[in-house]
């Protein structure tokens, strides 16, 4: 089924809510509840959907009225070389369908619809080739006798149209033309259409029309250009209308020939389809958009980089100084790290974090350059080993590659930068990857003992780091001795312990400094334990004016420009040369409406290109002025959003003082652990910045921090598509209920653990909700005669407040898995007894009501209560009745469990085990007993 996309694609753009009967929702199958509480409606949202309209080419086909003669007519359908059976008179028929789609040679003018965001208005995308394909189906249909005219019919075929790898063409309004390379791809599309069939009956010729809905099931798998396939894969279903018009040529009685000519609408969720046949422009584009920035004049991002190209697309992508805006998080690097000690965060992200902001205390050492003025500074963690080091290496950006670079060095040193200059910063510090540099011709002098140093660029250096320049010490850092390796470098041991001619040694605190002595004898480290040469060394290089003690971070300044147009303008001006911020009065500074998004060609963006936005006067003096071209990122509203859930209508302040003093900080913060050095690293700060200028009254923004875990398949994997083991919840709620679904989603462990999903875990929980159901309920559906006003006994009222207490402390401290273990121990207890006293049975109900609103809330109606049982107080539980007078002591032989006494609270060891030994008097008596061990209150072990 080639599809040709319509110039003018249809899209439905629509958001309607009702309500419906949803009663069975939210219980058991086997509850029969009758009450308004049971539901408050559900949402329906329709999403907004791309529809793509397309020709399917002529089909002949061949069949035959009878099923009982669809074997002859396969055969003759053989025998014809034509394509399927059909009767031209029959008001029942059967046919078989074997034919071709013929695909254009070209989808040409694919217009992208202006409500797909980010992509202006008439983008096209051209030349995407496209291959014919069989096709194969049957279809079934009946005429009325009573309207001849009329009939129906259902109808299902199979094609598989190809693409091959090709070059396409995207054409975009104030971005111009871009060439993008796409793999080729194999499509599987699936066709089952019922239709409304009309027929004028004339003679031996029958010209007939049909039209109906049609459910198109679409796979696709990518392949790269030689052919070979690709890790893309996906399959989705969509609806459309399906029309034919065609012509019935009566061959006998009963077999007919004819010629049919299809039309197809089909429409599909742009948001999950990237590419059918043809590919649907707005994806491509919107894919291109993103992926191609290189050549848009945009930023891409370490992790989108694959051997200097972007990762998908290909375009060239090159490191290049542009002028950005940073923020100087680097300034509150100690404060960041010394109040993680306020916050009650999972360990593994504080430990995060910490290695994030990588504090490093170590020393600034200056080598001086052998044969030219000036000096490479040098920061290093271990001062104890600067007398193994044996060369240098610069990041290939830094500053001094120029400088030292001799004449003959400079065509490699310029094209291994270049080389370089491809490549994001992940790709360089990879340990596995080999070890490249260039030597620069130049020379440093080592400060302890006067040696010449060859000075090398690498890539696995940065300039982000440090100072962009080390002192490479071969024989302790893996890194550099894997280059010392590659080109021929000195090894020298100076920590004793290991074999450095085989493996850099590393574990460095064990063994002792050798070979560290200066050649005069003045000064020495020989002997010490790293720990003791460090501060050692360091003292000397500080009075020897060559160095200092200094602390480095991995955490960088905050990069905080972006070159695109979407983004919050900065509230900046630019008068002679200098920036100003815009008074308040002016703020907030809105973008500007346009429809030209085209990179301005010299790195700022395309507001640059905007002359009247752009041109304005300084509102403080009146002078020729011009705005910021950088836009914010996304960051800038993420990071302190809180806050105006807080206070969201204010105009006038962010958020209002005495609101802030009342709610800050957040209590609880429940996310993913993907956000650890990001999100929450950067919300930190700006909430610091914030605390500083008096915004806020709290250092840190976020008490408590929990990180919910995944719930994976019933195959322990972790749900998706192509392993089919995803768990659809509605089909869930339809088969379970809702309160059930919710109860066992709590239920199936630790909030923050990954857990398999169950569904014979579900059927356990719903038979935990009927049984507390059948615990106030008759079989008539009215409140059981087993609940009544009696006194509770104390029993009762001591597994009552137990139960209070264990729930209220678990769903303080998020253990809602304990919480429902603990009032499955409460129905069982109770369902035990005649009388269920309202006193003991309606707290229970409360307690219900988070996990199990519906059934809470139905069971609190028949009790007779009103309001709902959402508003109603928590029930409160007395210290004194939750500790019981006896306790439950089990026996154990050898540790296998033989008896079990229950004795008072407070009864003495001595009398637990005399009333012991009498229980387990034939499993001890006449054998040796080495020791008997007891846990207070919990058991009694004899060893014998």
């Amino acid at each position: 089924m080639p599809v040709e996309p319509s110039p003018n694609p249809s899209v439905v753009e629509r958001s309607e809510s009702r309500t419906v009967p949803c009663t069975p929702s939210g219980y058991p199958p086997r509850l029969s509840p009758n009450s308004q509480h049971a539901c408050r409606g559900r949402s329906l949202q329709v999403v907004m959907r791309s529809a793509i309209q397309g020709d399917i080419s002529m089909k002949i086909n061949i069949g035959d009225e009878r099923r009982r003669s669809k074997g002859r007519v396969l055969g003759m359908a053989i025998a014809l070389g034509l394509v399927s059976a059909l009767p031209a008179f029959a008001e029942t028929y059967v046919a078989g369908m074997v034919g071709a789609t013929l695909a254009p040679d070209t989808v040409r003018g694919r217009v992208n619809d202006p409500s797909f965001v980010g992509l202006p208005e008439g983008t096209s995308i051209s030349n995407v080739q496209l291959n014919s394909s069989i096709m194969y189906g049957a279809k079934v249909g009946h005429y009325f006798n009573s309207i001849p005219w009329l009939g129906v019919e259902l109808e299902a075929f199979v094609t598989a149209p190809h693409r091959p790898a090709q070059r396409l063409t995207l054409n975009a309004p104030g971005i111009g033309t871009i060439q993008q390379d796409e793999p080729g791809a194999t499509n599987r599309i699936v066709v089952v259409s019922p239709l409304i069939m009309v027929r004028y009956q004339a003679g031996a010729f029958e010209p007939y029309a049909g039209v109906g809905p049609g459910v198109f099931f679409l796979h696709q798998e990518q392949f790269t250009a030689s052919g070979s396939p690709s890790n893309y894969s996906q399959s989705n279903t969509g609806y459309g209308l399906n029309t034919q018009v065609g012509l019935r040529y009566r061959l006998t009685g009963h077999v007919s020939m004819f010629g049919e000519w299809h039309k197809a609408t089909l429409v599909v969720d742009h948001r999950r389809v990237l590419g059918l046949l043809g590919e649907q422009g707005t994806a491509v584009l919107t894919l291109a958009f993103e992926i191609a920035p290189a050549a848009l004049g945009t930023v891409l991002a370490n992790e989108e980089i694959v051997d200097g190209k972007s990762e998908v697309g290909g375009f060239d992508v090159i490191r290049k100084p542009m002028r950005q805006w940073v923020l100087k998080i680097t300034a509150y690097a100690d404060r960041l790290l010394e109040d993680l000690t306020l916050v009650d965060w999972p360990p593994s992200t504080l430990e995060m974090q910490k290695n994030w902001i990588g504090r490093s205390i170590g020393a600034e050492v200056d080598f001086v350059l052998a044969d030219q003025n000036g000096a490479i500074r040098v920061f290093t963690t271990r001062p104890d080993t600067l007398f193994g080091a044996t060369y240098m290496v610069l990041a290939p950006e830094h500053p001094l590659v120029d400088v030292i670079t001799r004449v003959e060095q400079k065509e490699p040193v310029a094209a291994y930068r270049a080389a370089a200059a491809k490549k994001s910063d992940l790709q360089r510090q990879e340990l596995e990857k080999e070890k490249t540099g260039v030597f620069t011709g130049g020379y440093a002098i080592n400060p302890v003992n006067q040696e010449r140093l060859p000075i090398w660029i690498a890539d696995y250096v940065l300039m982000s780091y440090g100072t962009g320049a080390i002192m490479a010490v071969p024989a302790h850092d893996v890194r550099d001795w894997a280059f010392a390796h590659q080109y021929a470098l000195p090894i020298r041991e100076v920590i004793s312990g290991g074999n450095v001619q085989e493996a850099a040694f590393t574990d460095t605190d064990r063994g002792k400094v050798v070979n560290s002595s200066t050649g005069d004898g003045t000064f020495s480290l020989n002997g010490l334990t790293s720990s003791e040469a460090i501060p050692k060394i360091t003292d000397w290089l500080a009075k020897q004016g060559q160095g200092t003690r200094a602390v480095n971070y991995k955490l960088r300044d905050w990069l905080f420009a972006r070159q695109r147009y979407w983004g919050e303008p900065f509230p900046i001006v630019w008068v002679d040369g200098e920036a100003r911020p815009l008074p308040e009065e002016q703020l907030p500074l809105a973008l500007p409406e346009s429809n030209n998004f085209k990179p301005s060609g010299t790195g700022e963006s395309p507001l640059a290109n905007l002359d009247q936005w752009l041109v304005t006067t300084d509102p403080t003096t009146n002078k020729p002025a011009r705005r910021e071209t950088n836009t914010m990122p996304q960051w800038a509203g993420s990071c302190w959003y809180y806050l105006r859930f807080i206070d969201p209508k204010s105009a006038t302040q962010l958020v209002d003082p005495e609101k802030e003093r009342y709610w800050m900080p957040v209590d609880l913060y429940i996310g993913g652990s993907e956000h650890a050095v990001l999100h929450l690293l950067y919300a930190r700060f700006w909430h610091k910045v914030l605390f500083d200028i008096g915004v806020v009254s709290t250092p840190e923004p976020f008490r408590k921090l929990v990180h919910q875990g995944i719930v994976l398949g019933e195959d322990n994997q972790k749900m998706s598509k192509s392993r089919g083991n995803v768990v659809n919840p509605d089909d869930m709620i339809d088969q379970f209920g809702a309160d059930a679904v919710r109860l066992y989603e709590m239920f199936m462990g630790p909030l923050e653990a990954m857990k398999p999903w169950s569904t014979r875990g579900v059927e356990g929980v719903t038979r935990f909700l009927e049984r507390v159901w059948r615990l106030m309920v008759d079989e008539q559906g009215r409140l059981s005669h087993a609940v009544v006003s009696a006194q509770p006994s104390l029993d009762h009222q001591r597994l009552l407040h137990q139960t209070i207490k264990k729930v209220t402390e678990d769903i303080e401290a998020l253990r809602f898995n304990t919480a429902i273990s603990q009032m499955m121990i409460f129905t069982n207890e109770m369902t035990k007894a005649q009388q269920r006293p309202r006193s003991v049975i309606e707290p229970f109900v409360l307690l219900l009501s988070p996990f199990a609103p519906h059934v809470a809330e139905e069971l609190w109606d028949l009790l007779g209560h009103q309001p709902s049982v959402s508003q109603q107080p928590w029930p409160i539980f007395d210290p004194a009745m939750t500790v019981s007078e006896r306790m439950t002591i089990p026996v154990q032989v050898n540790g296998r469990l033989r008896a079990k006494i229950d004795v008072p609270v407070g009864t003495s060891r001595d009398e637990i085990e005399r009333l012991a030994r009498a229980e387990a008097a034939e499993w001890i008596q006449g054998k040796e007993s080495k020791k008997v061990i007891y846990v207070e209150k919990k058991l009694l072990n004899f060893v014998v």
